[in-house]
């Protein structure tokens, strides 16, 4: 436990000192029966022990309000429905055809944007980015700025590997993004590690939208990987961009003509158990989170426990003035 204002426990030395203030009290009043009992100025019998209750209650009572005053923080496992969605984008130099409007790129980039803003809070979001090899760019949150910021910041690059892309993404997901660098830049990214065996059906709760033209130029075989994420529970939602009659492309001097396979992005959402979108169809996207099924997880946060401390002694103080009106008719 840690506390925001650590230098209000420094109250916590009145305690000791009401406490030793209360004891002289007692001291003197057993003096004074004592000294007026001689003189058979005292009687009735005495509350004993009893009467040391209410004080004590107050005592304890305030001491827990101090803590209260100082602002304790714990972490706390908390429960919530939750699922998780991972926006894989193709990020390869085919992205960059006109044949959707401006470019593949910026027609994956509104159908995302727009996906992202309508999700509720209880929808994660991360990015991954992949072209001859896939890197985690965000990980998932609930956090729409910190998404949107890193769907702007995806520019076309090289090669295509499906297989890539989807091994990133299934590794941000059994991750929870904890290795997530939240950043995209030029370089060449690292390879991504192969995925670790976990119990099939684990993810059920999370889905991966791949938005891509299809066309893979590079191992792994993206239909072996959809059946990894298959076996994990792992839907695969594929979008298409671009158009069945393609477009061509200068790449290095050279002219290259790209086109969509929507056989490819069909097979491996089939696989899966989700559903291949046409990009020009955006609207269909907003539909994705409908067939999520939240998971109850346990979550540790780190959060305030002040309401806690101050609702505790707040009962003792009220229990102890309770106790002392109806033993002795007054509060202590």
């Amino acid at each position: 436990m840690i506390f925001i204002w650590p230098a209000m426990l420094l109250l916590l030395l009145v305690i000791p000192a009401f406490a030793l203030m209360y004891a002289r009290i007692q001291q003197r009043r057993r003096r004074l029966v004592t000294s007026y009992g001689s003189l058979g100025l005292v009687a009735g019998s005495s509350p004993g022990a009893r009467r040391h209750v209410p004080p004590i209650l107050f005592l304890t009572g305030l001491a827990i309000l101090i803590f209260a005053l100082a602002r304790p923080q714990a972490v706390v496992s908390l429960p919530r429905l939750e699922g998780t969605v991972i926006l894989a984008f193709d990020v390869s130099g085919s992205m960059a055809a006109d044949d959707m409007q401006p470019t593949r790129m910026e027609a994956a980039k509104v159908a995302a944007q727009d996906f992202v803003e309508r999700q509720p809070n209880t929808v994660l979001v991360g990015v991954v980015a992949f072209s001859d090899s896939g890197i985690a760019i965000q990980q998932p949150t609930n956090e729409q700025a910190d998404v949107l910021g890193a769907i702007r910041r995806l520019a076309p690059q090289r090669g295509t590997s499906l297989g890539n892309g989807l091994i990133a993404a299934l590794n941000t997901i059994a991750t929870g993004g904890q290795e997530v660098t939240n950043y995209y830049s030029n370089m060449t990214p690292m390879p991504s590690p192969t995925l670790t065996p976990v119990p099939r059906g684990t993810y059920t709760s999370d889905v991966i939208i791949l938005l891509t033209d299809g066309e893979n130029n590079e191992e792994p075989d993206p239909l072996l990987i959809a059946q990894t994420a298959a076996d994990l529970g792992v839907r695969i939602y594929t979008v298409g961009i671009g158009s069945a009659a393609g477009a061509n492309l200068e790449i290095e001097g050279f002219v290259v003509h790209t086109m969509l396979d929507e056989a490819m992005l069909q097979q491996i959402s089939l696989m899966t158990g989700g559903t291949y979108f046409n990009a020009e169809s955006q609207e269909d996207l907003i539909n994705i989170y409908d067939n999520l099924i939240p998971q109850l997880v346990i979550k540790p946060e780190e959060m305030e426990i002040t309401p806690i401390f101050a609702g505790m002694s707040i009962l003792i103080l009220l229990i102890g003035g309770m106790t002392s009106l109806l033993w002795f008719g007054r509060v202590p």
